[in-house]
């Protein structure tokens, strides 16, 4: 069974990351996509869209699909259902991407644990801007 990482290992790989891809990015700015890509911009991690058929969203170049990030990324953030997960992790071991956050609602136990069993660090079901402006916080308050 999948375990995430204790909130001290959260709150680390957050203070460490510093360029996220953002599988699923929404060009609008209605989406939970866009608000928290948004937000994280604004706190100063630099965003890579993941999004076909748009050619920049926040002011960043957009990569159609994973496998098309020709940037270094530090974690790949999914918001895209947990049914293309797998597909997902297949990039992110190709890649080299050794960090993956499925967004909370997100949940795909076995791409979870292949990932886990291939080196990735995997937070799974959790809000990213959640956890930096909550228990977070206090560790990551210089970053901006």
């Amino acid at each position: 069974m999948f375990t995430n990482p204790d909130i001290g290992e959260i709150c680390n790989l957050l203070r460490e990351v510093k360029t996220i891809a953002v599988v699923g990015l929404s060009p609008l700015p209605r989406r939970p996509s866009y608000r928290i890509a948004r937000a994280l911009q604004g706190a100063g991690y630099r965003i890579v869209p993941v999004r076909p058929l748009v050619s920049e969203i926040l002011g960043e170049k957009a990569f159609p699909i994973l496998e098309d990030v020709t940037e270094s990324v530090d974690l790949v953030h999914v918001f895209r259902p947990a049914r293309f997960v797998d597909a997902i992790v297949d990039a992110c071991l190709d890649k080299g991407f050794n960090r993956l956050w499925m967004q909370e609602g997100i949940v795909n136990e076995p791409a979870a644990q292949r990932a886990s069993a291939n080196g990735i660090k995997v937070v799974m079901d959790r809000c990213i801007w959640r956890d930096r402006n909550g228990p977070c916080s206090p560790l990551l308050s210089n970053m901006a």
